[in-house]
């Protein structure tokens, strides 16, 4: 049996649902919350499950997300969201505010109506994306201390599945530089302001160059620059000054 019952909208608020039903599956058990997505069993008549697992559950979150206030559906006697509170209130379910983002307002009862003014009323939780580890860390303690059956199951002194951080170990750079976690597979790299030729990879540098084959010969003066692959004998004469006509001859 699920302690934890997870209420939340389609559209304002089913991602931070179901980072807490993976988060407290993960610290207190996988049968431990009730998220209905997930929970319910295909083929299995929802409207009666949903209220039964209200009913059985010690719990009640309901996750508040910053539009959650507006939906017209909050005020139809019809609404799951509305109906599934009105039911933890009906058993004696504690219920507790879980507020999505830092832009998400506390509850004000002049915004609700008549009969889930009491959600006002109750202290709530906050749980910011841009400080989730913490924050659901905060959740997970509010949740074993509301319920304490859930403490034997607790999974203690393991890494969140969401404490995923990445630390900085490049030092100082001038330039681009790209961090990640686990690599497989191949890694590239990129050459800014070459000057000069630059080998990166297997095979052979003069790959898409010039090829020579059979005997060359060069005179002249200065520099003679010779790329690709060659096959035959290669010579160069340089002199001791300009080129003059009897040269020719």
């Amino acid at each position: 049996m699920a302690e934890i019952f997870i209420n939340y909208r389609t559209g304002d608020g089913e991602k931070t649902a179901a980072l807490i039903k993976r988060e407290l599956s993960y610290r207190f058990g996988e049968n431990s919350a009730f998220r209905a997505s997930e929970s319910i069993a295909p083929g299995t008549r929802y409207p009666e499950e949903l209220l039964r697992s209200v009913r059985r559950s010690a719990l009640f979150l309901a996750v508040i997300g910053p539009a959650w206030t507006r939906f017209a559906e909050l005020r139809r006697p019809d609404d799951w969201v509305r109906k599934e509170i009105l039911e933890a209130y009906d058993c004696g379910v504690p219920v507790v505010p879980v507020l999505e983002g830092r832009k998400t307002e506390r509850l004000s009862g002049a915004d609700l109506p008549t009969e889930l003014e009491r959600l006002a009323e109750v202290q709530s939780v906050r749980l910011d994306m841009q400080n989730a580890v913490a924050d659901l860390g905060r959740l997970g303690d509010v949740v074993a201390d509301m319920v304490p059956s859930l403490k034997s199951q607790e999974r203690r002194n393991r890494p969140s599945p969401c404490a995923g951080a990445v630390s900085n170990a490049t030092g100082e750079v001038n330039g681009t530089a790209i961090q990640s976690r686990d690599i497989t597979g191949d890694v590239g790299t990129v050459i800014k302001g070459s000057s000069g030729p630059v080998h990166t990879g297997k095979g052979d540098i003069y790959n898409n160059s010039r090829h020579v084959s059979g005997g060359r010969h060069f005179s002249g003066s200065g520099m003679t620059y010779f790329e690709g692959d060659n096959q035959g004998g290669l010579h160069q004469h340089f002199s001791d000054g300009p080129r003059r006509e009897d040269d020719d001859r």
